[in-house]
């Protein structure tokens, strides 16, 4: 790849050993919940008939994904804080970056799919078993994986072909796109350009789709005569537009943009809200804002 630097040191939060540590302990708790509540999510589906449907199905990838999200970032954000795993090599830092780059578009995706399935649902009721078959939802969940994996492909490419003669100290606890383009000596406008075409084919283009799925969804609610059909309906869908509204919002900040030339700082503290808080928020959405899933969690409890 052409590049001298063999390894980057991950900087992490600076700060006190006090303050390092305390970080560490809110990392650690929320990623244990993060797991568990995830994972209870995908047994719990597993687990309950009644929740075997395309909407519960788009859930547990979902859920599937932000453990191994969360995974790819917290426990090496730990090591770094602690000051016992600074060092990543830059074949790991790349691998990295590929990874949480593209379970990202796989998230983006996905979301774009399960707003598609809840406006096939309330906008289209009668023939909602017909138009979302087991088939074509295994077929959605499946294009999403891999056209997450897909897009990013060519950006991580791209990205290791970049030379880096240092410095080589990131201001970060993990490997992203700016991290990279700020440290690098080559001429990096090739992938400034990638990161924004394809920010603008995934983030925007599924978030496009699923703005218009809403707009459908709110106008036939709206058209509901009771107060009890519009609350009914609206349950089935405001969890996934709260997740909707914190993920598209923290990631159009990172990647919509034409330049990499955003706070580094201030990215280090949206990335920590978008790879940790977001995955941990997730499972409470679904399970407080959904009264199917807080049936099935109650006869869980019971048995």
């Amino acid at each position: 790849n052409g590049t001298s630097v063999k390894e980057f040191i991950l900087l992490g939060f600076p700060g006190t050993w006090q303050l390092r540590v305390s970080f560490v302990v809110v990392f650690a708790l929320m990623y244990t919940l993060t797991v568990i509540g995830n994972a209870s999510i995908i047994a719990l589906v597993w687990r309950s008939s009644n929740l075997h449907t395309p909407m519960y199905f788009f859930l547990c990838n979902l859920s599937f994904l932000e453990i191994w999200y969360t995974t790819g970032v917290v426990p090496k954000a730990i090591g770094v804080m602690l000051g016992t795993s600074q060092t990543i090599s830059f074949s790991v830092c790349i691998f990295q970056l590929f990874f949480l780059l593209s379970l990202g578009s796989t998230e983006c995706f996905l979301l774009s799919v399960m707003a598609y399935d809840r406006y096939l649902a309330i906008c289209c009721p009668l023939r909602y078993s017909s138009l979302m078959s087991s088939v074509l939802s295994v077929r959605l969940a499946l294009s999403s994986w891999l056209g997450g994996f897909m897009a990013i492909s060519l950006l991580a490419f791209l990205t290791s072909r970049l030379t880096f003669c240092g410095p080589d100290v990131i201001n970060h606890f993990l490997c992203d796109i700016d991290s990279c383009l700020a440290l690098s000596c080559s001429d990096t406008w090739p992938v400034e350009l990638a990161t924004f075409l394809v920010s603008i084919i995934v983030v925007v283009a599924s978030c496009v789709v699923t703005l218009v799925s809403y707009m459908y969804i709110i106008s036939s609610i709206l058209r509901i005569q009771s107060g009890h059909g519009r609350k009914k309906a609206f349950s089935t869908c405001s969890a996934h537009l709260s997740v909707v509204t914190i993920w598209y919002g923290s990631t159009m900040f990172l990647y919509v943009k034409p330049s990499a030339q955003n706070s580094l700082d201030l990215n280090k503290i949206v990335n920590t809200f978008n790879t940790v808080v977001t995955p941990l928020l997730n499972p409470f959405i679904y399970t407080l804002r959904n009264q199917e899933v807080k049936l099935a969690l109650g006869r869980a409890f019971q048995k």
